[in-house]
């Protein structure tokens, strides 16, 4: 009897250690170099701070957005700048070699998201909503949305062994309202992250100190130094949290910690791929429960 209940202890304590240092893959999917590192990019500093795996995918090389270079020598820029981000991150990074503009739903690009989701083994997917002004955004998210049931389909992609599990596919936060306004079921609290976030976001530098204050009309107010454009980038991409994801805070947090949340991220729940309950949010976001 004895020997059974010593049996029985090591077995249990085996299998509750497994759980506990059970290594999460997370993938974060944007249209562009840059894209997964805003929208998901304290959370995946998050993850890996706790030994978890997140993969960075853009499904695009970024090759036209540019006021002076375009085409290959872009895409060369483009893709070093995310690998340095994912350096600065602790992520992996993975640029695909598809034009940017003119990224379609195609079943050519959906077999290749389908192929890294399953050898990523990913629990969670995060990429945007089908709601947005750029057209790659909006297909990047049909994209995603397309490969949320087939990546457990061993007849799609059968050179690449199919998920035994079907992820948990989220959206991440935007601004657009029609047709229905983003909804945050999930939100992390990234406020003592957000400047090692600012700082890998800032190695994009071609995006955000060239490109995007070209297209704003504001390339002359960017500071000359490195510190004025980390400062003057914080300043620009890091807001207030709204109401409805402080209540979303507060709802995994609690009230105290919930409140006190400066800056966050947050996750709606796509109803593709696997629902999960409150107890699966928690497996799968440990950061919550700190």
């Amino acid at each position: 009897m004895k020997f059974i209940l010593v049996l029985f202890f090591i077995v249990f304590t085996t299998l509750f250690t497994t759980a506990q240092n059970e290594k999460l893959n997370i993938v974060v999917i944007g249209a562009h170099p840059d894209d997964a590192d805003l929208k998901a990019g304290g959370t995946a500093i998050k993850f890996v701070g706790l030994g978890h795996n997140v993969l960075f995918v853009s499904l695009t090389n970024g090759d036209a957005g540019h006021y002076k270079t375009g085409g290959g020598a872009l895409a060369k820029i483009r893709i070093a700048e995310a690998k340095e981000a994912g350096k600065r991150f602790g992520v992996t990074y993975k640029v695909l070699d598809n034009h940017d503009g003119e990224l379609m739903p195609d079943l050519h690009v959906r077999l290749q998201l389908i192929r890294l989701i399953r050898e990523w083994n990913a629990d969670v997917v995060i990429g945007p909503r089908p709601n947005d002004y750029h057209p790659d955004h909006r297909n990047a998210s049909i994209l995603v949305q397309d490969a949320a049931y087939m990546v457990i389909v061993p007849n799609v992609a059968p050179d690449t062994p199919p998920l035994k599990k079907n992820p948990v596919f989220l959206y991440a936060e935007d601004r657009f309202q029609k047709p229905y306004p983003f909804r945050p079921d999930i939100a992390v609290d990234i406020s003592d992250v957000v400047d090692q976030k600012v700082y890998a976001v800032a190695a994009h530098k071609s995006q955000f100190f060239e490109w995007l204050p070209w297209v704003d009309g504001s390339l002359d107010s960017v500071p000359p130094t490195e510190e004025g454009k980390l400062e003057w980038l914080k300043n620009l991409r890091v807001h207030q949290v709204k109401p409805s994801v402080k209540q979303s805070l507060i709802k995994w947090y609690g009230e105290e910690k919930g409140n006190k949340a400066e800056v966050a991220e947050a996750f709606e729940i796509c109803e593709y791929g696997k629902q999960p309950n409150k107890e699966d949010i928690y497996r799968l976001f440990p950061m919550l429960k700190e």
